[in-house]
C-alpha cells in the first residue's frame, strides 16, 4: 500500500475545500432558521446568504434557489407530471432524456416508464438532436406539455451537451428543460438569466461544498413542481423540512470559490492533457472517450484493450490512487457503463475515469504515471505468457 496517496476521482466527489468548512463549523450551532427570535433569524441569514452565493454562481435570482438534500432529491422534484402555477394545475404528459444521462434522470422520477422516451447518442455521447426534434414534432400536446432533461456535461466522458441548442429546440415545442449541471457547475460558466434552462439541477459536494445539500435553480418562480418533500413549508413550500443551515453555508462557500476558480481551468486542463498523454504514450492502443467533442477540462474516460476496468481500479487503489470505474453510482454493481454503451461500446471491459481539480498537483500526476506503467507491464506478461 502506498504511504501517500493521490486523488483522482473529482467527478464522484470534489474534496472538501476550507472555506466550506469553515463556514459549516460556524454554522453548527445554528438555531432554528425559521424560527423569529434573534438567534433564529441570524441563522436565517445564513440560509439567504447561501442562497445568494449559489444563484450567483449561475447568474439566477436568489429566490429562484430551492436547497434540497442533494442533486438526486433535485431531479426526482422536478421529473414529475404534475406542474403548478399558481394554484393551477399544469400537467407534464411525457419525459425526453438522453440515453447517458445520469441514473436519477435516466429513471424518469416521478413519471411512469410509458412515460419516458430515451434518446440516442452520437459516438462521443452527444445527444441526437435531430431524434429529439423528431419526437417532441410528434408530441400530442393535447395531453400535455414535454419536459426535457439533459446532461450539461456527462459525469463519465466530461462531454458538454450543446444545451443551447437543445433549449431552442424545446422552445419551439413548447416544452420545458431541465439541465443537470451537476458535473458542469464550477468548471464551465452557467448563466441562467439567457435562453439557457428553465431549471438547473446543483450538487453541494462536486464542488467542493458538504455532501446531503442540492439545489434546484428556476428561471423564472411562476411555474413549479408538485412538491417532493411536504410538511412545513420551508423554501416556500418547494421543500419541506428544517433547512440544513451548515450544510447550506458550505455550499454556499463552495458556490463562491467554484465562480471566483473558473479562471483557473485552463489550468486544469493542462493536466487532465499530461495524464492523456501519459495514457497515450504507455498505451497507444488505449481509446480515449469523447475526445471528439468539447469535454471539461478534468475528466478523462479511457479504456486499454485487454485490461479490466474493475481490476485496474483495485491496481491503482493498491497503488495509492483514488480514481473510478464509471460512475460511483455504480459502486458494487458489475457490468458495462450505460453511457459506453449509448455510445455504441457495449462490449468494452469497461473504463477508467480520471477526474481532477485545481488543487491537482504534479505529484498526482507522477504517481498515476508509475502505477498505470505497472498496469500495463502486467498486461505484456500476460500477453507473452499467452
Amino acid at each position: 500500500m502506498a504511504a501517500t496517496r493521490a486523488y483522482l476521482d473529482y467527478n464522484a466527489s470534489a474534496p472538501l475545500i476550507a472555506e466550506a468548512r469553515s463556514a459549516m463549523v460556524a454554522a453548527l450551532d445554528a438555531a432554528n432558521p425559521s424560527s423569529v427570535h434573534t438567534e433564529g433569524r441570524a441563522a436565517r441569514r445564513l440560509v439567504e446568504d447561501a442562497r445568494r452565493d449559489v444563484a450567483r454562481a449561475v447568474n439566477a435570482k436568489p429566490e429562484h434557489v430551492v436547497f434540497t438534500g442533494g442533486a438526486t432529491e433535485a431531479a426526482s422534484t422536478l421529473l414529475t407530471p404534475d406542474w403548478q402555477m399558481g394554484r393551477g394545475a399544469i400537467r407534464m404528459s411525457h419525459l425526453y432524456v438522453s440515453e447517458a444521462d445520469h441514473p436519477c434522470v435516466l429513471n424518469g422520477g416521478r413519471f411512469a416508464p410509458a412515460q419516458v422516451t430515451r434518446i440516442g447518442v452520437d459516438s462521443n455521447g452527444i445527444a441526437d438532436i435531430e431524434a429529439l426534434a423528431a419526437a417532441l414534432a410528434q408530441h400530442d400536446k393535447a395531453a400535455g406539455l414535454p419536459l426535457v432533461a439533459i446532461h450539461a456535461a456527462n459525469n463519465e466522458t466530461g462531454v458538454v451537451q450543446p444545451v443551447g441548442r437543445i433549449a431552442e429546440i424545446v422552445k419551439a415545442a413548447g416544452g420545458v428543460l431541465v439541465v443537470d449541471a451537476v458535473q458542469a457547475a464550477g468548471r464551465i460558466p452557467l448563466d441562467m438569466s439567457g435562453a439557457y434552462a428553465d431549471y438547473l439541477i446543483l450538487s453541494s459536494h462536486k464542488i467542493g461544498g458538504p455532501k446531503g445539500i442540492g439545489a434546484i435553480v428556476a428561471a423564472s418562480d411562476l411555474m413549479m413542481p408538485r412538491p417532493l418533500v411536504n410538511g412545513g413549508g420551508q423554501e416556500k413550500g418547494h421543500r419541506a423540512g428544517t433547512e440544513n443551515v451548515a450544510g447550506i453555508a458550505g455550499f454556499g462557500a463552495a458556490a463562491r470559490a467554484a465562480l471566483a476558480g473558473l479562471d483557473g481551468m485552463d489550468a486544469v486542463a493542462r493536466r487532465r492533457d499530461e495524464v492523456e498523454a501519459i495514457v497515450t504514450e504507455l498505451a497507444p492502443d488505449a481509446e480515449i472517450f469523447g475526445n471528439g467533442a468539447q469535454r471539461l477540462a478534468n475528466t478523462t474516460f479511457f479504456a486499454i484493450p485487454g485490461v479490466k476496468a474493475e481490476t485496474a481500479q483495485i491496481a491503482f487503489d493498491l497503488a495509492g490512487i483514488a480514481l473510478s470505474a464509471g460512475s460511483a453510482c455504480s459502486s458494487g454493481k458489475v457490468g458495462p457503463s450505460h453511457v459506453l454503451k449509448a455510445m455504441g461500446h457495449g462490449d468494452s471491459l469497461g473504463a477508467l475515469r480520471v477526474s481532477i481539480g485545481r488543487a491537482t498537483g504534479a505529484e498526482e500526476i507522477e504517481a498515476f504515471r508509475a502505477a498505470l506503467a505497472g498496469i500495463v507491464a502486467r498486461r505484456a506478461g500476460k500477453e507473452e505468457a499467452a
